[in-house]
């Protein structure tokens, strides 16, 4: 009984839409408003000597630059006027002073260059380095505590440069004495 009753009164809702929207959008019936009639049946032209557009009056405006006279726009109040300076007289140039050049120096290896050897077959020299506890074998072209790249074992000295900043240092031999006899 109660579906009986739901469906009887989706039936007259559904009755009163149609006939409202039937009513409401009846499109035989003509709109008439008060001064449509005559304006709408006898158009006025206007009298354009030349009817296509005046490209040159678009491009001038499209063209101006908005030049600020250091006012406020939203305000209604005038700016107070700029200060008045006496005439100073001739202006003397002022020179800076002239830069000062910092040349950037590499960071001294932080090991001892101690010696150099070669392997028996013929391959590039390799260099004996120590920060006193631990000793460290290099070869041309290695990076020695991923600081430094060893670029030349000399006799005499050893020629490294810094990873990050590019810049090349020297580090000589150092010749240690010989331990203390007992």
């Amino acid at each position: 009984m109660k579906q009986k009753k739901q469906l009887a009164v989706l039936a007259a809702l559904l009755l009163t839409a149609g006939v409202i929207w039937f009513l409401y959008f009846d499109f035989d019936k003509p709109i008439v408003t008060v001064d449509a009639g005559a304006a709408a049946q006898n158009p006025q032209l206007l009298s354009v000597e030349n009817p296509q557009l005046h490209t040159y009056g678009v491009e001038r405006a499209r063209n101006t630059e908005y030049k600020s006279g250091r006012r406020n726009i939203f305000s209604r109040e005038l700016p107070p006027p700029p200060p008045i300076h006496p005439d100073p007289g001739p202006k003397v140039p002022v020179v800076p002073p002239p830069p000062v050049i910092v040349t950037p120096t590499v960071s001294p290896l932080p090991v001892k260059f101690f010696g150099f050897g070669t392997v028996p077959n013929g391959t590039s020299r390799r260099a004996f380095l120590t920060d006193g506890e631990n000793v460290y074998v290099v070869a041309e072209g290695e990076i020695l505590l991923n600081r430094f790249r060893i670029l030349k074992i000399g006799n005499a000295n050893l020629e490294y440069e810094e990873v990050s900043s590019g810049l090349r240092g020297t580090a000589i031999l150092e010749e240690q004495g010989a331990p203390p006899s007992a």
